[in-house]
C-alpha cells in the first residue's frame, strides 16, 4: 500500500501533510509542508474546479478552451473542518479532502460518493523536456462506465479502454487506433444512476485509462503543464453535458444551407468540371447546397490564390453556381508556401508571423506546395493578420465558406507528422514550445479564420469547417472526423464517432460519407447516405483516387435510394434547424446516444448503433452487406414506426425488417415533427404551407419548432419564431395547444396536420374553443387537417 507519507515512489512524487488552509471568497486554498498546492474553485453549485501546483507556484491561469460567457454564480457555500479532513459544502455537492495525503472526495448531499482519488494527483520530473508529467489516479466505482472524449474511433462505453490525446492527421485510419484528429479531454462517469464528468484542460499531450491496465482504477496524465481540471455533477447525463458545453461554448446559428446535403471530392477541377457536377444535380432533382473545391483549386497550391488555368474567373463561376443554389467552399491550409514572390510569404516574413525554432530560424515543413512556413495562430496580431487575408479573397471571388485542413498541423515525410516540438509559439503572452501548442494549433486557425469569413461574410453568417479540434473550438467551426475509408467497419465507426462528439460538446459533425479513401460499393455508398443525412452536417467526400462518388455514381436504384433520403433531410430542415437553435442556446447536443437518452435503464450502457436525433426520432443504420433488416434496441416508450405507422412499445430488442431503400426509423409517440416541402436547394421556394406530422400519445408530450430568416443577425434582436407545441391525447380527444414567442413573421399562413395513430374518427374541431364546420378546416379523411397557423388551442374530438 502506497501511502503519502513517502514523498517518493517509482519515481513519482505525492502531496503530504496538509499545513494551511486558506478561503478567497469562491476559492479555497490548501498547502501542503512539500509546496503542493490545491486550489478549488466553486463556480456553480454542481461545477468545481481543481487545480494543483508544485513547489508553491502556479502557472499562469490561461485556457483557449473556457468560453469567455460561461454561467458562474452560486446560492450556497459552507466549509467545516475535522480532526481528518477539510469539508466544502454546496447546494449540490460536498467536498472532502483530506489532510495527511489531499485526497480528494466528492460526495452529493446524501453521502454517495460520486468520485475519489486513489492517489490522486501525483507527479513526476520530466528529464527529457523539464516540468513534470502531472498525474490522477481515481478509483472506480462498481459497474461504472464512461463515455465522451471526442471523435474515438471505439466502442461508445470506453469501460476498459486506454486512449490519448495529441491531435494527428491519420489517415485511412482505423478501429480503436489512437490518436486521431481531435483532443477533447472530457469525459463522463455513470454509476448507480449518477453521472459525473471531468474535463482535463491540459493541452499536452494527454493519456485516460479507464481500468485497462488496473481493473478499478480509472488514471489520466499530462506530459506536462498542470493538474487542472473541471468537476461537473449530474446526476443526468444530460445536465454534465449542458454544464461542460456551456463552460466550453457554443456556436452562433449557421446559415441554413450549412444543414443542407453538401458534395465534396479532392478535387473537382476545372471549371468545366464544376460545372458538369451542379448541372448533374439538378438535371437528376437529387438536393444539394454545397459544392467543395480541394487544393487543386490554387495556383501551385498556395493558399488565398486561384489557379488561372482552371478557373479563369472565380468570381462569375461562384456567381453562376449561386444563381442555380450552390454555395462554394475552399480549402485553406496552414503550411504557406516558402515562396519569395508570393505576397502571403512575404508578408509573414516581413511581419515575423511564422513560427520559429528553439534557436531561432523560421519553422518549415514539406506540405502540399513543397516547403511551407506555418504561421503562429497562438499570436493575437497572427490571428488578425490571417483573418484579414480573407477580405479581398472572398470580396475578389464571392466565395461563401471556408474549410481549414492539414492544421494538426500536418508534415509530411517526417515520422511525427507534424512540427518539431522544440518549435515555440506566443501563445497568447505565455510563450510555450509546440508540446504545450500543438493540440490547440488548429484551434487557434480556425479561430482566426472564423474571425475573417464572419467579418468579410456579413451582413450574412459565416459557415467554416476545421479538421483538428482542442475543446471550445465548436465554438468556431463544424467539423468531419477525417480521413477515413470506404469499409463497413468504417460505417460504424462514424457512427459512433459521431455519437461521442455529440456528447463532447460537439455537435457540428459529420463524416466523409461513403469514405474518402477507397472506393465503396453502391450498397455501402447507399447504407452511409441513409446514415449521413441524420448527421448535422451532412457531406460526401472522398479521395477521387478510385473513381467518383456522386450520388449517380452507381445504378439507378442507389441513385434513387440516394434521393429518397436527400429529400427527407430536406423535408426535416425545420427540425434540424431547431435541434441546431436547442444546442446552440442551451447545450442540448444534437444526436443523442441511448444512454444519454435513458441512463435508467442498464441496457442502454453498452449500445452504439441506435440514437435519437433531436428529441423524437429514434435512428439505426444497417451497418453490413446484404442487410434485409436488423435487430436494434427500441428504448423504453412508444415508438411508431415511421415506414410502416406500427406502434411499439420499447425496452427490449427486436427484428425490423429493412430492405436496402430503407433504415430502422421510429418516431417518439406525442411528437409533432415540422416538415417543409423537398427544395433542390435552401431558399428555392418560399415555404407556402408548413406540415406538422402529429403522432398521437395518450398524454402528454412537448415539441418545439424555432425558425428565423436563416441568415444574417436579425434573430439576436427577437427576429425569430419559436412554437411551443403540447400534445395531450385521451381516447377520444386530442387537443394540441401552441405557444408562440419571437417577432419573424413565418412565409407560411397555415399547418397542413397530418394524424398518426389516431385511435377514432374525427366527429368534432374545435379552434380556440369554438367549433368549426369540418370542411373549413379541409379535413381529409381522418389523416390530415388544415388550420391558421397562429390558432392556440385545436380541440379534435372523436366518436
Amino acid at each position: 500500500m502506497i501511502t503519502n507519507t513517502e514523498l517518493e515512489y517509482k519515481g513519482n512524487l505525492y502531496p503530504n501533510q496538509v499545513t494551511d488552509y486558506q478561503k478567497d471568497s469562491d476559492k479555497f486554498y490548501l498547502t501542503t509542508e512539500n509546496g503542493v498546492i490545491l486550489e478549488i474553485t466553486v463556480i456553480r453549485n454542481s461545477v468545481l474546479r481543481f487545480r494543483y501546483a508544485t513547489q508553491h507556484t502556479f502557472e499562469p491561469d490561461f485556457s483557449y478552451a473556457i468560453d469567455p460567457d460561461a454561467s458562474r454564480g452560486f446560492n450556497e457555500l459552507l466549509e467545516e473542518e475535522t480532526t481528518t479532513d477539510y469539508r466544502i459544502f454546496t447546494s449540490k455537492l460536498q467536498i472532502l479532502v483530506d489532510k495527511k495525503t489531499l485526497r480528494v472526495q466528492i460526495s452529493d448531499l446524501e453521502g454517495n460518493i460520486l468520485n475519489e482519488d486513489e492517489l490522486g494527483f501525483h507527479w513526476e520530473e520530466n528529464y527529457e523536456h523539464g516540468g513534470n508529467t502531472v498525474k490522477m489516479s481515481k478509483i472506480t466505482q462498481p459497474s461504472e462506465s464512461f463515455y465522451g472524449m471526442g471523435d474515438k474511433a471505439t466502442h461508445t462505453n470506453l469501460k476498459g479502454r486506454r486512449v490519448h490525446n495529441w491531435v494527428t492527421d491519420q489517415y485511412a485510419y482505423g478501429k480503436d487506433q489512437e490518436p486521431l484528429y481531435k483532443a477533447v479531454p472530457f469525459f463522463i462517469g455513470l454509476h448507480d444512476n449518477r453521472a459525473y464528468g471531468i474535463f482535463f484542460d491540459n493541452t499536452f499531450r494527454t493519456h485516460f485509462d479507464f481500468s485497462h491496465e488496473r481493473r478499478n482504477i480509472t488514471s489520466f496524465w499530462a506530459d506536462g503543464g498542470e493538474m487542472n481540471y473541471y468537476f461537473f455533477y449530474g446526476p443526468a447525463i444530460s445536465r454534465v453535458v449542458q454544464a461542460y458545453t456551456d463552460l466550453t461554448g457554443t456556436p452562433e446559428l449557421p446559415p441554413l444551407w450549412s444543414l443542407g446535403y453538401h458534395q465534396s471530392k479532392w478535387s473537382y477541377y476545372p471549371e468545366k468540371r464544376v460545372k458538369e457536377i451542379a448541372r448533374k444535380f439538378r438535371k437528376l432533382k437529387i438536393p444539394c447546397d454545397a459544392l467543395y473545391l480541394d487544393i487543386d483549386y490554387m495556383d501551385g497550391f498556395r493558399c488565398f490564390t486561384w489557379d488561372k488555368k482552371h478557373f479563369p474567373d472565380p468570381k462569375r463561376m461562384i456567381s453562376e453556381l449561386e444563381e442555380e443554389g450552390f454555395k462554394t467552399v475552399v480549402m485553406i491550409d496552414p503550411g504557406i508556401k516558402v515562396d519569395r514572390e508570393y505576397s502571403v510569404y512575404q508578408e509573414g516574413m516581413e511581419n515575423d508571423y511564422f513560427c520559429k525554432r528553439a534557436d531561432g530560424p523560421v519553422m518549415t515543413g514539406k506540405v502540399w506546395p513543397g516547403p511551407c512556413a506555418f504561421p503562429d495562430y497562438t499570436d493575437p496580431k497572427v490571428r488578425e493578420w490571417w483573418a484579414g487575408l480573407y477580405e479581398s479573397f472572398i470580396k475578389d471571388s464571392g466565395l461563401h465558406a471556408v474549410w481549414n485542413d492539414m492544421n494538426e498541423p500536418a508534415v509530411m515525410e517526417v515520422p511525427t507528422k507534424t512540427a518539431p516540438l522544440d518549435t515555440r509559439h506566443n501563445y497568447d503572452g505565455n510563450p510555450c514550445s509546440h508540446r504545450k501548442a500543438h493540440n490547440i494549433y488548429g484551434m487557434q486557425m480556425v479561430r482566426a479564420t472564423y474571425d475573417g469569413v464572419k467579418k468579410y461574410v456579413f451582413p450574412k453568417r459565416p459557415f467554416v469547417i476545421t479538421r483538428a479540434a482542442y475543446a471550445g473550438t465548436q465554438r468556431f467551426a463544424c467539423t468531419w472526423t477525417g480521413d477515413n475509408v470506404a469499409t463497413w467497419e468504417h460505417l460504424w465507426i462514424a457512427n459512433v464517432q459521431v455519437q461521442r462528439m455529440c456528447m463532447s460538446g460537439y455537435s457540428f459533425v459529420g463524416s466523409d460519407i461513403g469514405g474518402f479513401a477507397e472506393q465503396p460499393n453502391g450498397e455501402l455508398f447507399a447504407r452511409w447516405v441513409q446514415l449521413g443525412v441524420f448527421h448535422p452536417f451532412c457531406r460526401v467526400h472522398s479521395s477521387g483516387d478510385h473513381g467518383d462518388q456522386e450520388p449517380w455514381s452507381f445504378d439507378a436504384e442507389v441513385t434513387g435510394i440516394v434521393r429518397k433520403f436527400i429529400e427527407l433531410r430536406y423535408q426535416l430542415l425545420p427540425y434540424l434547424y431547431t435541434m441546431f437553435w436547442r444546442y446552440a442556446k442551451e447545450g442540448v447536443p444534437m444526436l443523442k446516444s441511448l444512454v444519454y437518452y435513458d441512463q435508467e435503464d442498464t441496457q442502454t450502457h453498452f449500445r452504439t448503433d441506435e440514437f435519437v436525433f433531436g428529441d423524437h426520432f429514434l435512428v439505426c443504420p444497417i451497418q453490413e452487406p446484404n442487410a434485409k433488416g436488423r435487430r436494434m434496441y427500441i428504448p423504453r416508450g412508444n415508438w411508431y414506426n415511421f415506414w410502416t405507422g406500427e406502434l411499439v412499445t420499447g425496452g427490449s430488442e427486436r427484428w425490423v425488417a429493412s430492405d436496402i431503400d430503407k433504415i430502422p426509423l421510429f418516431i417518439k409517440e406525442g411528437a409533432i415533427i415540422p416538415k417543409y416541402p423537398v427544395q433542390q436547394y435552401v431558399g428555392e421556394k418560399t415555404i407556402e404551407q408548413l406540415t406538422l406530422s402529429v403522432y398521437y400519445k395518450e398524454g402528454d408530450e412537448q415539441s418545439t419548432i424555432y425558425e428565423d430568416a436563416g441568415e444574417g443577425y436579425d434573430y439576436k434582436k427577437g427576429g425569430y419564431s419559436v412554437r411551443n407545441f403540447r400534445l395531450r391525447g385521451k381516447p377520444k380527444e386530442l387537443i394540441i395547444q401552441q405557444f408562440k414567442d419571437g417577432t419573424y413573421i413565418t412565409p407560411y399562413k397555415s399547418f397542413k396536420i397530418n394524424l398518426n395513430g389516431l385511435p377514432f374518427k374525427i366527429s368534432k374541431v374545435e379552434v380556440d374553443n369554438e367549433k368549426v364546420p369540418l370542411e373549413s378546416v379541409r379535413l381529409n379523411g381522418d389523416n390530415s387537417i388544415e388550420v391558421d397557423k397562429n390558432f392556440n388551442v385545436l380541440h379534435l374530438i372523436g366518436r
